[in-house]
Formats: C-alpha cells, structure tokens, sequence
C-alpha cells in the first residue's frame, strides 16, 4: 500500500486541545484537508521521557482516549505511531516480573544482562570508552532481585547514574523478537500504517564497538523486522541519527528514512545567503524519506551534519541560535572527534530558529515541502509558536523549550496569525501538486534555489531568494494555464 504525498502532522495526543477526541475534531474543522498522515508521538501509558519509556503497548494512556479514538484517526490518514524497539519501562509487567524474581522470571530473557555481551559480565576498560553515552555514566543500571537479593546488572543506554525508567530489551533473544513481532501485529490491527522504530541504532551490543548501528548485525535485525512487518502491510521507520551516509545505506535496502540534515542545513542557507551546500544535499536526497524541519527533539547537528558542514559553520549557525534563546542537548560521545564542538541537537522553535522573521520562516518552510520525499510539520511548528522558555524552567527539561500545549482557544488564536495562514496556503497548494517525477535542483546564484518538479502533466517550480527572504511557487499545466503563489 503506497503512503499519501501529503503533508503529515506531528504531535503528542494531548498537545492539541488536550486529547486525541480534540485531535480529531481540529482535523475534522479548521484543519480538515490540510495532512495526508497524523504522527501521533507515543500515546501508551508510561513512566517518563513523555511517553518514550512505554510501560504496554497495548493500552492508550486513559487521559488521551481509547483505541477507538486511534482507530478513528487512522480510517482517514496514514498513522504514524512509535516503538521504542530498543527498550521498555522499568514499571512494565515484563521488568518488574524480572525484578522481583530475577533468571526464574518468564520474561527474564527479553532483558540485556552483561553477561550476555561479556564473559562473566565484566567488560574490559577499552570496550567501556568506545560506548556512545546517550547518558554521562555507563549505561548499566544494578538491579536487586526481591526474592533472592542478588543483584543483576543490565543494560540501560538512557539510563542515570543508579536507575532508569527505560531497560533495554536483548534483540538477540527469541523471546523478544516474538514480542517485537506480536506488538507489530497489534499495531497494525489497531489501523497504523507506519510504525517509527525508536533509538533502533542502538539495540546492537558488539564488544569492541560503540554499540550503536553496529554493521551487519543491525541490518540483519532491522531486514528481518522489515520482512515480518511487510508481511502484515505496515511500514517501518528507522529513527537513526547518523552522518547522511548512514541514511543513504539504508534508503538503498529499501528502508523510509529520515532527512535530518535539511533543518540546519536550511537556516544555514538563510544565515549565509548561500544555497551551495543546500543544493548538493537535495540534489543527493533520497526519494523514499520524511523531511521534517522541527519534532519532539531538537534541530539535529551532530553527528547527522558531520561530512556536511564545516564545524565552524556548525557553530555559527549553533551560535545564532543560541543567542535567539535556544538551549543545547549535549553529545557525549566524542570519541575520535578533534574538536570541541559537541552539539548534538538544538532545542528550539523554528519560528524562534528564524528570529519570529515571518519572511524567513515561510521561506524555510517553502524549501521543505519541495524537498525530496514526505514532508512533517510539527504542530509547534504549524502554529509558529516561539520558545517556550516557562515550560523550560518549570520542567527543567530543555526540550519542553519546543512542546508547549496548547488550548483550543489558543490554537484559533494561532490560526489567525497571518503567518500561519500564509503557511496553510503553501501546504493546501504542495498537496494539490504532489511530485511524480524526480526533483531538479536548477543552477541558480549563490543566494538564490530553484528547483523544479512534475505533478502528472504539470511542471511545478519553486525559485527562494535567500536575501531578501522570499520564496515563490509557480506552475503551469499542459495547457499552458500559469499558476503562482508568492509565499
């Protein structure tokens, strides 16, 4: 079944009115037509990390709705929802049957004990220094049997110094891969048409590598979980944050990916004026991808940009945003890297990314839509909504900076706003002009991108001039009838 080239929404179930029956009824009235798919971010019961530390999968958190709400979604769009294939909560039936009677648990192999991954369970100092923290401690969490009182060590990757809400499942393990395949089943059941494979990079453990996208093995696992997945007519998203080549392997399997470079890469063009490296990475895109240029996370930078982008046009972009109000998730692993530059994403608006200038921001969102693959708009970004810096400090969470939300008193108040309406123009407009032929990234000046397309018979074009900003849309049918909206 071939996915809607529609634009998808991105949002939490609550985040838009307060629940997915809210959710519904603004897709249903003032937003009815504008997306083809709905990313709904994990809407399971969980113990933290908003919803990324899922305690079942086969439960919708209560204050969100029910099944039939979801259902409901998915007869109209193509839904997205997220596993977090690497790991399960603490507070799961799984981990706490584990925890309180440890090896004689049923479910004790669907957990990563070190003894699995080194003999003995002790792994040598130069294994430990090659990890990719997620986490600035070892990722292993000691874990104290109730009945026996002996104590198991497991694996933890997003895990604090002594707990973590989310335990890492073993991959490996056919117990784990028979439940892997039966919450795929359900999902599907439930009318899901996509399902994201969360922190999927990691779930390999190899001694003597970084234990993340660890080759062939990680391709082994995700080439099997894609066959399964198939066989049921549900398509897997592998969520990977990895230098652009690592994207480009897996498109060339076969796999939807994700264009993580665009959203720097983007205001890098508009903080230079210059589309050099802009064009070069449309002109290698993949077809088969998902842009995005904000989500739940921050605006990516490394590793996703190595390769890309100099580290100082890393950090003069980083810089600038910074200055705007953001705030940094920090990377941790920094093995083999000669800088001191570790920023791993940008959490911000991209409303507030482009300084609240409205020019540039419908100049940004512009080139996305245009690009190669499925555009997603977050609902912040929908709403152009600025930097949420109370819900920082009430938090303490630096991504809340992008998570506001929002009544639906507050989001009519949104609508309203001229640069929203310009932005559901440009979406109803991209929709009705779905590309059916490769994109052409036209020569252009150094401060200009032009890229062209077609539509069936009809030739679209989008010419951005990166100076002024401004960015302008134009077709024409196999008639001859022009067609122009000026962003």
């Amino acid at each position: 079944m071939d996915l809607r080239n529609c634009v998808q929404l991105i949002t939490y179930a609550d985040a838009l009115g307060g629940d997915l029956r809210a959710l519904d009824a603004l897709l249903s009235g003032p937003l009815d037509g504008l997306f083809g798919g709905v990313h709904i971010l994990p809407f399971f019961p969980s113990s933290g990390d908003r919803g990324f530390a899922p305690i079942t999968y086969r439960e919708v958190e209560p204050r969100f709705g029910t099944w039939e709400d979801v259902r409901r979604l998915g007869a109209r769009f193509d839904l997205v929802a997220d596993l977090m294939v690497n790991h399960v909560s603490r507070r799961s039936a799984y981990f706490q049957d584990f925890q309180r009677r440890g090896r004689r648990s049923e479910f004790a192999d669907l957990f990563l004990t070190l003894d699995k991954v080194w003999p003995g369970g002790e792994p040598p100092q130069e294994d430990l220094a090659r990890i990719a923290l997620r986490r600035p401690v070892r990722p292993f969490v000691d874990v104290r049997v109730e009945e026996t009182g002996e104590v198991e060590r497991v694996w933890a990757t997003f895990g604090q110094r002594d707990w973590s809400e989310q335990i890492d499942l073993d991959v490996g393990s056919p117990l784990t891969w028979q439940w892997l395949t039966g919450e795929l089943r359900f999902l599907r059941e439930q009318a899901i048409r996509i399902v994201r494979l969360d922190a999927v990079g990691y779930v390999v453990k190899k001694p003597g590598t970084s234990m993340f996208f660890v080759e062939p093995e990680l391709y082994e696992f995700l080439d099997r979980l894609h066959a399964f997945a198939a066989s049921i007519g549900l398509d897997l998203l592998p969520e990977v944050h990895a230098p652009f080549a690592t994207q480009i392997k897996l498109a060339r399997r076969g796999y939807l990916v994700y264009d993580f470079v665009l959203p720097l890469l983007v205001l890098h063009a508009l903080e230079t004026g210059s589309s050099r490296k802009l064009r070069a990475h449309l002109a290698a895109s993949p077809a088969r991808q998902f842009t995005t240029l904000d989500c739940h996370d921050g605006i990516p930078v490394q590793p996703d940009l190595d390769g890309i982008l100099e580290v100082r046009e890393s950090r003069a972009v980083v810089d600038r945003l910074l200055a705007r109000g953001a705030n940094l998730t920090r990377l941790l692993h920094t093995h083999g890297r000669a800088s001191d530059f570790n920023a791993h994403q940008v959490n911000c608006t991209y409303y507030s990314a482009v300084g609240a200038d409205d020019d540039a921001y419908l100049a940004a969102r512009a080139i996305q839509p245009c690009a190669p693959g499925i555009p997603q708009v977050y609902y912040t970004g929908l709403l152009a909504g600025e930097n949420d810096h109370v819900a920082v400090e009430a938090t303490g969470e630096g991504r809340a900076i992008n998570r506001h939300d929002y009544s639906r008193a507050e989001i009519d108040r949104a609508l309203q706003r001229p640069v929203v309406q310009r932005l559901l123009r440009l979406i109803h407009f991209r929709n009705d002009r779905p590309a059916t032929g490769p994109l052409r990234v036209l020569d252009s000046e150094e401060g200009a991108l032009r890229l062209a397309w077609q539509s069936g018979p009809t030739a679209c074009s989008l010419d951005v001039s990166l100076d002024t900003p401004a960015a302008t849309l134009r077709t024409e049918d196999a008639c001859g009838r022009l067609e122009e909206l000026r962003v």
